[in-house]
């Protein structure tokens, strides 16, 4: 008895210790949302400087004071993020759908986390995302069933913004909080914030998508397109920066709904 009981504890210590660090990874997801969404609307504005990506992001970051010191607790808490979504991925999640997107979210993280770990320890910038995506799409078409597989890849990511918009539509985003311990009067605001912040990520992947096909059909790598190019390709439409802008605003207010799941998401059983 004595045994099982020291095994109980010490499931639900590490049970608290990933529920902590993975709230901490999701208000460092809140902060590359709201950079990003602030060098989006800087481009808007003409006055753009970094990309408008997560390695933008990143790079703000390293800018700042102590901006070692948190790039550090980003690089711990975005990886606490990727072993939690494995874990959902493996044990957790119960539809195969929810697995394939834990899975993905996972992946994600884990880039992330590289990307922040090889400014801290190489100094190095990398390769913007624009430059990820392309290389991504150079290697695949390059591969027997090349195209088929860069258009699948385009579809998926067009069929993903498809569903992040569907999620915003119809609040289904919401099964994954604790709403019960949500305030009645922030209850609206955390609704309308996950609203406008998934119908934005629904169309910034969405265009993705339509560019990664495009390069499929045209044998052109380089029409495939990051974050950053898909942002700015915005402000090239009929709606001009206007859209960009709005795009940007509707990020920063994701990354408001980011620190609301930081506070109430359902990230370990019983809490």
């Amino acid at each position: 008895m004595d045994q099982q009981a020291s095994r109980v504890a010490r499931r639900t210590a590490n049970s608290k210790t990933l529920d902590r660090l993975a709230r901490l990874g999701l208000i460092c997801r809140a902060v590359l949302y709201a950079l990003i969404g602030i060098l989006a609307l800087q481009i808007a504005l003409g006055s753009g400087g970094e990309e408008a990506d997560k390695g933008g992001a990143i790079k703000t970051v390293a800018k700042q004071p102590f901006g070692t010191g948190l790039l550090w607790l980003m690089a711990i808490g975005l990886a606490a993020l990727a072993v939690w979504q494995l874990w959902n991925a493996v044990v957790g999640a119960t539809k195969a759908l929810e697995r394939f997107e834990s899975a993905a979210r996972a992946v994600v993280y884990a880039i992330v986390v590289v990307s922040v770990l090889s400014l801290l320890l190489q100094g190095s910038k990398g390769e913007s995302g624009d430059e990820q995506s392309q290389d991504v799409t150079r290697s695949l078409l390059e591969l027997p069933g090349g195209v088929l597989l860069v258009v699948a890849a385009g579809a998926g990511l067009i069929a993903l913004g498809g569903y992040w918009i569907y999620q915003g539509f119809t609040g289904k985003f919401l099964e994954e909080l604790r709403t019960a311990e949500i305030p009645s009067r922030l209850r609206p605001v955390v609704e309308k914030l996950g609203l406008v912040g998934y119908l934005c990520r629904g169309v910034i992947a969405g265009v993705a998508g339509v560019f990664i096909v495009r390069a499929a059909l045209t044998y052109d790598p380089e029409e495939a397109k990051g974050i950053d190019a898909t942002l700015r390709s915005l402000a090239d439409t009929p709606a001009g920066p206007w859209l960009l802008a709005a795009v940007a605003v509707g990020l920063l207010l994701f990354a408001g709904y980011c620190l609301c799941e930081a506070r109430w998401h359902r990230i370990t059983s019983g809490t």
